[in-house]
């Protein structure tokens, strides 16, 4: 053992275990095999161009996995839909585990945020007010 008293997981040398869990590795996994397969179906289905995995979110017992894009409209989510069997078809063909994950399609909430701080940000440069600021306060006669 080391003189710091830490053991590593698996007693080989690697990461501690909290460091690194194993939902984070098998969702990673998951997203790189699931990025290869999309990039696959584009050839077959153009409404699947340009679409970005930015994340997998496994839940803790493997069943259900929610693929999150960057961006995501109706032909996009139609799309997945479509294409869901031959996805998890590759995901258990690919990967190790008990049960292959139901796949579910969503837009990468921090996606949207970032996008609603940008347009929030170009409206204030176009205004020049801050909306609730002491420019805001002095117009309507509060502050």
């Amino acid at each position: 053992m080391s003189a710091g008293g830490k053991g590593t997981a698996g007693g080989g040398g690697g990461a501690p275990a909290r460091r690194f869990p194993r939902i984070a590795r098998v969702n990673e996994v998951l997203r790189q095999v699931l990025a290869e397969e999309i990039e696959r179906l584009v050839d077959t289905d153009e409404r699947l161009t340009l679409l970005t995995i930015t994340a997998v979110d496994t839940d803790r017992d493997f069943r259900h996995a929610t693929l999150l894009f960057s961006r995501l409209g109706t032909a996009e989510v139609e799309a997945l839909g479509d294409a869901r069997t031959r996805l998890q078809a590759a995901v258990a063909r690919q990967v190790r585990l008990k049960w292959t994950p139901l796949l579910s399609f969503a837009e990468d909430p921090a996606i949207v945020g970032g996008q609603r701080v940008e347009d929030i940000l170009r409206g204030l440069r176009v205004d020049g007010s801050i909306p609730g600021g002491p420019a805001a306060d002095a117009a309507d006669g509060t502050g």
